[in-house]
């Protein structure tokens, strides 16, 4: 094979996803945190999974249009700090095959350079011996190969040479990983793409096979209790909908223009999303009458993949699910809401990622719009975020992630959300995401209202207590599986066998006693008579202190804890 088309680039993405699906769990474990957080394979096969998925709705031989739309895909599919970067890797090869039909050697060496390129500018502070080495060492190497006259699967075969010698020399790169004895998962994740990429051009149908469970395999979930298993907080039963039909195609053409596009549809409808390329343009919009969209949209070109939900009728579904659900549990207020609770836009909103449905509340009560669940072993992807702000009638939406490995999936919201300006706040806890919500005024100025809340990230202090998922040295540390862990400000501080005795130590960690107020978040595993022996132990040792305790019903984490 000397060049590659569209459909054999298809064939590459859904080898890529399928290999990445077969070892995920292995590189989850490669994670160098022993806590119960390590989904870096999960979360780069999910976005992969998504980029093979837009891959598969394309039918031309153009190996342009097929990368724009699997740069599509994992955009909306990216989840985590790993996911957000593959995608970036994906939307820079798209950019190096825009415009071709095939790709020789040379040219695919040279969007895999692209790729690399458009990943390191994305992230804001790049680190080595992550994957941003491992594709860096990989574009090197095939560009080598493919300049000096090798074919495809040559080129492809010493990139990945290259970025397995990248990959072996990880650890010396990061101290963290040479003590936990383990290579970069990112990195390791995307060896395995590319792996899944050179079976195809062997013509290895083993790992090339078309997915067989694509459209069933879902994102991890948070495990939920019983009173919050059965639906998300603020679900509503809707009687009415100015614009009931959710309409999502592909035009496809030439000379599209996005921008002239996006304007002409902006009063169609609401949730409008418009993004794409010259050749194709992806639309996603809530509308009246969907064949008006489609009457306007085939002037432009072919449309594709053409989809039209009812969500008067989904909703309906939903709502007799969940009555057919509670029927034996105790009723729930009804939450109907009219057209003239739909119909009014405010200035602002806010979308909170929470794990937890104690947590979730909270963030309710504070006044999130929407709260999107996830956190540990479940980041949500952009997808996930930017459908939740196009749930919120307000012009600014900000987004707080309350997760370090969530932040570059909510700046991602930005790119396929513009009818709304979008700020992302960096937290990277609940208690942290908590203050800067308690810091968030309505009727503020945008640029204030940014201010103040990431002033107020630094006046807390976050701690967890959770276990070890496997023995490990971190630190000084020694570390066995099961060992309860507290952390500060998510590195390990403490160790034991003793819930009490690590709450304890990782809130003298915290100077607990130098502050005013500790709040305290319990779990789902968590006794009521450890929750007490905590709280008269705080009071007993200092009374001065105000002690706020709610039930935050997460998962994995004993408790959270602020101390401000």
């Amino acid at each position: 094979m000397n060049v590659l088309n569209g459909q054999v680039w298809k064939q590459m993405m859904v080898a890529g996803a399928r290999a990445l699906e077969i070892k995920k769990h292995d590189v989850d474990a490669l994670n160098v945190f022993p806590v119960p957080d390590g989904d870096t394979g999960t979360n780069m096969f999910l976005t992969i999974q998504s980029a093979a998925r837009d891959a598969e709705k394309i039918l031309s031989d153009s190996i342009g249009e097929v990368a724009t739309a699997a740069s599509m895909g994992s955009l909306m599919g990216a989840r985590g700090n790993s996911g957000v970067i593959l995608s970036q890797l994906l939307r820079g090869i798209a950019k190096g095959f825009d415009g071709l039909s095939t790709a020789n050697s040379l040219q695919v060496a040279q969007a895999l350079q692209a790729g690399v390129d458009t990943a390191y500018k994305a992230v804001m502070k790049p680190v080595e011996g992550t994957i941003l080495t491992v594709s860096r060492e990989t574009a090197r190497g095939a560009l080598t190969k493919a300049k000096g006259g090798g074919s495809l699967l040559e080129t492809l075969q010493e990139a990945e040479r290259k970025g397995l010698e990248a990959l072996a020399r990880t650890p010396d790169l990061l101290p963290a990983l040479k003590q936990a004895g383990v290579v970069d998962a990112g990195g390791q994740g995307f060896l395995i793409i590319l792996g899944g990429w050179i079976a195809v051009l062997k013509g290895d149908t083993r790992v090339g096979d078309n997915l067989p469970n694509l459209e069933k395999t879902s994102a991890p979930r948070v495990q939920k209790t019983q009173e919050s298993h059965e639906t998300k907080p603020g679900f509503m039963q809707i009687e009415s909908l100015e614009f009931p039909y959710c309409t999502e195609f592909l035009v496809k053409g030439s000379n599209l223009r996005v921008e002239q596009i996006r304007q002409d549809l902006t009063d169609r409808g609401d949730s409008l999303l418009v993004v794409g390329t010259p050749e194709v343009v992806k639309i996603h919009v809530h509308v009246k009458n969907p064949g008006k969209i489609l009457d306007y949209a085939i002037q432009w070109g072919s449309l594709h993949a053409v989809e039209i939900h009812n969500m008067l009728e989904q909703n309906e579904n939903m709502a007799h699910a969940k009555k057919t659900k509670q029927d034996s549990q105790e009723p729930v207020p009804d939450k109907s809401i009219t057209e003239e609770d739909c119909n009014p836009w405010k200035e602002y909103g806010v979308v909170a990622v929470a794990m937890g449905q104690g947590i979730a509340d909270v963030f309710q009560s504070l006044g999130a719009d929407e709260v999107v669940y996830g956190g540990q072993t479940m980041n949500p992807s952009t997808e996930d975020l930017a459908e939740a702000v196009r749930k919120i009638s307000s012009r600014h939406v900000y987004i707080l992630p309350n997760n370090g490995n969530i932040i570059m999936a909510a700046r991602q919201v930005k790119d396929v959300v513009q009818d709304r300006e979008i700020y992302v706040i960096p937290s990277k806890s609940i208690p942290q995401g908590i203050s800067a919500l308690l810091n968030f005024n309505t009727e503020g100025e945008a640029e204030t209202n940014i201010q103040n809340m990431e002033l107020a990230l630094g006046q807390v202090h976050s701690g967890e207590v959770t276990y070890a998922v496997r023995d490990s040295q971190y630190g000084t540390l020694d570390i066995s599986s099961g060992d309860i862990l507290g952390l500060v400000e998510d590195v390990i501080v403490t160790t034991g066998q003793s819930l009490l005795d690590v709450a304890q130590s990782t809130l003298e960690k915290m100077e607990w006693q130098t502050h005013d107020l500790v709040t305290i978040f319990y779990g789902e595993e968590t006794k009521q008579e450890e929750v007490e022996r905590l709280r008269n132990w705080l009071s007993e040792v200092n009374p001065n202190v105000e002690v706020e305790v709610h039930p935050g019903r997460q998962p994995l984490y004993y408790y959270i804890f602020g101390v401000e």
